[in-house]
């Protein structure tokens, strides 16, 4: 058990979990005190001790069922075969012989979810997969396409509709819209929890055939802080709105402590003096003048064109979320025409709500529709040059891909000499710049700072830079 919870461990660390040695001697600790075979007690000592953020259990989970699926309750070696020959006794009238056959473990089913037997779930469905999955040892399938070809036998949605008129005719589905719909919702709620199992089993199969580490392996998936901006998939957006709220909160408490700290002042001779009263006029707690800390005023220029417009979007939530921390911020976004958005901010209280307008509202394609950084700064340098003060710090974002056009450099140049700071941020991989009409190269040397930022995890930690400059 000590080499398979350090595995777990090892795993967790893998998939971006912080887990430190201290939180993993407190789940071995932990785990003394409850039964191992109670799998929810289990699993929640361990969460209990090694996750620090409700976005991390998700992943948690993931790797707790793969490497403590051998540990769960399943159908296997004498067990599977005792149970197989009972259904078979079962289903030919209790005379022994016969096969079990679809319809015949379909009746089972309908049997074990109008009652609410779990146990009875969990060995059919075991049956299930042992008639339907067709899996192989050593045969490098997924789960995936094991637990569609089960389910597709099963036909869940076939099942729910003989529950529903089981129900019915029993008289426990009332005559009003409500209760067929709770009725209907309890129903659905039982089918998920039979394919959740068959997940299970087939999961814990794949285990005991290719080992824990290889389906590990198979099934890590990004937290939602390192999930690529150019390529999340849906959910994996959704994942990443939810994360940004909290991870602001955070960030911004973590900041301004650090700015208390960092910018303390001289002594102040008079205050300790005083102070000194208290402990017969011996200076023990010396008082300093304590300076209003500054901040930094930011101005955000960003290309929302093609793929980098969802970096974009996070970029600008992210960095109005933390507009606390900043004295001034200003934003400005482009195609191959500029627009200043910051009023979209200004007018909205939610953050989504003015990223919305600005998609939907910025004057931003003046020619073709297709990306021209050049065009974009000079009008920038036109409008806004003597807006840029020795406070502010300027963040560039985009691929800096310019479809072949004048690159203006020399803007991006004056504003280094105005500005305190100018960042640009690129959520390409450093391996991609360069290449095709990407110019980055030519931008870099007017800036402080070039950054790969194709996640939360980089993007947090550039505003941090920022934020205590």
């Amino acid at each position: 058990m000590l080499d398979l919870l350090q595995g777990f461990v090892h795993e967790l660390r893998a998939a971006g979990l912080p887990v430190s040695m201290t939180e993993n001697l407190d789940a071995m600790r932990a785990v003394e005190h409850v039964d191992i075979a109670e799998r929810d007690v289990f699993r929640a000592a361990l969460g209990a001790t090694l996750v620090k953020h409700h976005n991390h259990w998700k992943a948690f989970e993931t790797v707790f069922d793969v490497y403590f699926s051998l540990w769960s309750p399943g159908v296997d070696g004498a067990e599977g075969d005792e149970l197989w020959e009972s259904l078979l006794s079962e289903a030919a009238g209790g005379g022994g012989g016969g096969e079990l056959d679809r319809d015949e473990l379909a009746q089972m089913l309908l049997d074990a979810l109008m009652s609410g037997d779990r146990d009875a779930l969990r060995r059919l469905a075991a049956m299930a997969v042992t008639m339907f999955a067709g899996m192989e040892p050593g045969r490098p399938v997924g789960g995936t396409y094991y637990l569609y070809r089960t389910l597709r036998q099963l036909d869940l949605d076939a099942l729910g509709a003989r529950m529903m008129g089981r129900a019915r005719e029993a008289g426990d589905v009332g005559d009003g819209e409500l209760d067929e719909r709770l009725q209907h919702e309890e129903f659905e709620a039982r089918l998920r929890e039979l394919k959740e199992l068959v997940e299970a089993e087939i999961r814990r199969r794949l285990v005991a055939d290719r080992g824990v580490e290889a389906m590990a392996r198979t099934l890590r998936k990004p937290l939602p802080e390192d999930v690529d901006f150019m390529h999340a998939s849906r959910d994996e957006m959704l994942a990443l709105q939810r994360a940004i709220y909290p991870l602001t909160r955070a960030l911004a408490a973590r900041l301004a402590q650090r700015r208390r700290r960092r910018h303390r002042g001289t002594l102040d001779f008079r205050k300790t003096v005083r102070a000194s009263l208290s402990y017969g006029g011996v200076p023990a707690e010396p008082k300093f003048k304590n300076p209003h800390a500054s901040k930094p005023e930011i101005m955000v220029v960003a290309d929302i064109s093609g793929s980098v417009a969802s970096f974009a979007r996070f970029t600008l939530q992210f960095v109005y979320a933390m507009a606390s921390q900043f004295s001034k911020v200003r934003s400005w976004v482009f195609i191959d025409g500029i627009d200043e958005v910051t009023r979209y901010f200004q007018e909205c209280d939610d953050v989504m709500d003015a990223v919305h307008r600005v998609n939907t509202e910025a004057d931003v394609v003046w020619v073709d529709g297709h990306s021209d950084y050049g065009h974009a700064f000079d009008v920038f340098h036109d409008r806004h040059y003597n807006e840029v003060t020795p406070k502010s710090s300027v963040i560039l974002l985009g691929d800096a891909r310019n479809n072949y056009h004048a690159s203006q450099a020399w803007v991006v140049g004056a504003l280094q000499k105005r500005a305190k700071h100018v960042y640009w941020l690129n959520p390409e991989p450093r391996g991609y710049w360069d290449t095709g009409d990407s110019i980055i190269s030519d931008y870099a040397p007017n800036c402080d700072g070039v950054y790969e930022c194709r996640n939360l995890r980089q993007l947090e930690r550039f505003v941090t830079t920022i934020a205590e400059g």
